[in-house]
């Protein structure tokens, strides 16, 4: 399997790890719904069923026209049904503001629920009115309890069906049915309203525009007849056929003559160029290909041939051989001449071509003339013609609708019943609270997960080996905790806490170390970080101690000048040290005993005001070949990658580099930028070392290992 490959755990860790930010995220979206669903005041809703056809078409109506499915019909019905129109014929019909609408319920409990939507309706109108304005007539109140009704009005087709339900939600269930059947009844009334008016409206306006189109068409049939006999349109029609046809004949023509006028163009610039010089001319297919020219070549070529042959034999003043140069010169002439007889030819059918091409052109001119002045006496023909033929049809149109408008008018287009009326609900329909319930739980997990990736993605900073592995492609040597104890020091925890996990912590990464090649631990190790604060000096002295304790015999140097730690750490002097080594000073007083057997320090020394001078000085590398006579290991303590250039000038003196990055604080930006600048000048990288790695509940796998191997956690303790 590809190493790659993200796997479920990856994502069982990141919900793991950011459960409280998943369980927060979660109650809420809850708790919101759960609050919403409670609060809601629970709705009734009376559905009657409906249904809705298409008339049959009659003998006159088209029977191809006629859908029996018809998309936009039913929609256009369904918008009819949730009209003003059709809801104010429901509230006049229910006289829901007549007084007895406004009654107390039917066990006489209190005001019904209409009388408050009522209420509620005259106060929204009341409010857009001015105070000093008259109260709102009954009309206003009615369109106003009508909009109110409309908008909680459903209308739902059914599927594969032409049954249509009309559904009203209200709070109150006899009122939800009561408007639901008021409603199909109304969508009746006003569709067959609807038909009868229109009818009407359209006999009479059809019965005036007849006689108008009648007019009409009677003096366009006149002026078109005069317009015919005073041009001779009869004769022009034959002329005005054969035009076109003509004219695409000249047009063909024309274009070919234009494509054969620039081949002869390109072909006469070439040869035209190569007048004069017989070895560009022989060179272009038009005039290579000529018969003649070929056997001069030819001849040309045999006559090369036997002259080399002589030359053999005879000298060039020889009988002989001043025959066969003669006879090559003869042929050349014959040759040159050929070309330009051919360079003639070309230059005559290119002005053959571009003569043909302005006859044609000019052939086009006129033939174009004489169709436009044909075309312009019969645009004038043309547009009486449409004129008398528009105005025939509408009239025939006008008198064959008034005649089916007569037959048809109390035809209804819509065939419409109530299959079934609604009745008073039982129970509510909303809101609907174990939907809502279970939509609540869905969508908080997925918002809390999809928020606990998110805040992942954001961080970018270094924590677990794989990842860190996987992006920057180096071994990971040892991981660190954190520590948390701010009245001790990390820097010494394998002689103070020898048995703590943090001890352990080192002692794996000094076996890292030793198996880090086949021939063990490299002699000389640079520790360095991409930043400050890190932890370095902490690693570096530590892993010394580790190793001197495991018999290596070890020299721990402090390479930073600019902020040397190490002297502080072992509580050592530091009046003499590496910069007065390098400095010029002798190496006497270089080394001082370390805390346990086989280490010895070398502290830094005073403050130099310039380190990089000094590191990079030949000196820096006579130190290092000497303690490597007398020394397994040399570590060295350096400042950080990307602040100053000193690590990396030294770099290179050593058999690897292990870079310290802080977990949770080192972006992969940082440890990027520090791995590619070691990468930029050669310098071997001996791996990673993930230090203040925080161990939380969260991350199972690390904890297990600590867990297990250790039996509990390490104790909350920060890290230097």
């Amino acid at each position: 399997m590809n190493s790659e490959e993200i796997h479920l755990r990856d994502y069982l860790r990141v919900i793991s790890k950011r459960r409280n930010l998943v369980i927060t995220v979660f109650l809420l979206i809850f708790v919101m719904v759960a609050l919403y669903t409670f609060a809601r005041t629970p709705l009734y809703e009376g559905t009657t069923k409906v249904l809705i056809e298409k008339a049959q078409p009659n003998g006159i109506s088209s029977e191809t026209a006629y859908r029996f499915y018809d998309p936009e019909f039913y929609e256009t019905q369904f918008q009819l049904i949730k009209s003003r129109a059709v809801s104010l014929r429901v509230v006049r019909n229910l006289d829901l503001l007549g007084s007895g609408a406004l009654q107390s319920d039917a066990d006489g409990k209190g005001p019904s629920w209409l009388s408050e939507l009522i209420d509620t309706v005259l106060t929204v109108i009341g409010s857009t009115q001015d105070e000093d304005a008259a109260p709102a007539d009954p009309h206003e109140q009615e369109i106003a309890l009508a909009d109110a009704i409309s908008r909680d009005l459903s209308v739902r087709p059914f599927k594969n069906s032409r049954l249509v339900t009309i559904s009203y939600r209200s709070p109150d269930p006899v009122f939800a049915a009561r408007i639901a059947n008021a409603t199909a009844k109304a969508y009746i009334e006003e569709t067959l309203n609807m038909k009868l008016d229109s009818t009407r409206l359209t006999l009479d306006w059809m019965t005036r525009k007849a006689a108008d189109e009648r007019k009409k068409l009677g003096q366009a049939e006149k002026v078109m007849q005069q317009y015919m006999v005073a041009n001779d349109i009869v004769t022009l029609e034959d002329r005005l056929a054969v035009t076109p046809q003509k004219l695409s004949q000249i047009s063909t023509q024309l274009v070919n003559a234009e494509a054969h006028r620039k081949e002869q163009e390109t072909l006469y610039a070439q040869v035209r160029k190569a007048a004069g010089n017989t070895a560009v001319a022989v060179t272009i297919p038009a005039i290579a290909s000529d018969p003649a020219l070929q056997t001069l070549r030819a001849e040309i070529l045999k006559a090369e041939q036997h002259i080399m042959e002589l030359s053999g034999k005879f000298g060039p003043k020889h009988p002989v051989m001043k025959k066969a140069v003669g006879d090559l010169s003869i042929l050349k002439k014959k040759r040159d001449q050929e070309i330009t007889r051919i360079i003639a030819s070309i230059k005559n059918e290119y002005e053959l071509a571009v003569s043909n091409e302005e006859n044609l052109r000019a052939q086009m001119q006129r033939t174009k003339a004489e169709a436009q002045n044909l075309n312009q006496k019969f645009i004038q023909y043309g547009a009486l013609k449409r004129e008398v033929e528009t105005n025939r049809q509408l009239y025939d149109a006008l008198m064959l609708k008034i005649k089916e408008q007569s037959i048809t008018k109390e035809t209804q287009p819509v065939n419409l019943w109530i299959v079934e009326k609604a009745s008073t609900p039982d129970h509510p329909v909303a809101p609907n609270k174990p939907k809502n319930l279970l939509l609540g739980i869905i969508v908080g997990l997925m918002a809390g997960i999809g928020l606990a990736f998110f805040v992942e993605y954001l961080d970018n900073t270094v924590k677990y080996p794989e990842e860190t592995e996987k992006a920057l492609g180096l071994s990971v040597l040892g991981l660190v905790s954190l520590w948390k104890d701010k009245g001790r020091n990390l820097e010494k925890v394998l002689l103070e806490q020898p048995r703590s996990t943090y001890a352990e912590n080192y002692r794996a990464l000094r076996t890292a170390v030793l198996l880090s090649s086949a021939e063990g631990a490299p002699g000389k190790i640079l520790i360095t970080s991409p930043g400050a604060a890190a932890g370095k000096t902490t690693t570096a002295a530590n892993l010394a101690i580790a190793l001197a304790q495991a018999g290596k015999k070890v020299v721990l140097l402090d390479g930073d000048m600019r902020r040397p730690r190490l002297h502080k750490v072992f509580g050592k002097s530091n009046k003499h040290g590496l910069s007065n080594y390098l400095a010029g000073g002798s190496g006497e007083t270089l080394l001082q005993k370390g805390p346990v057997e086989n280490l010895a320090l070398i502290t830094s020394g005073p403050i130099p005001p310039n380190p990089a001078e000094l590191l990079s000085s030949t000196r820096m590398a006579r130190l290092l070949d000497g303690l490597e006579k007398d020394f397994d290991i040399i570590l060295c303590d350096s400042p950080p990658l990307l602040t100053v250039a000193d690590a990396r000038i030294i770099s290179r003196l050593f058999d690897g580099t292990m870079l310290v990055v802080r977990a949770r604080q080192t972006t992969f930006e940082m440890a990027g930028k520090a791995v590619k600048s070691l990468a930029d000048i050669n310098a071997p990288i001996l791996g990673m070392v993930i230090n203040a790695l925080e161990l939380k509940k969260s991350d199972y796998y690390y904890q297990y290992y600590y867990q297990s191997y250790y039996g509990e956690e390490p104790e909350a303790q920060g890290q230097g």
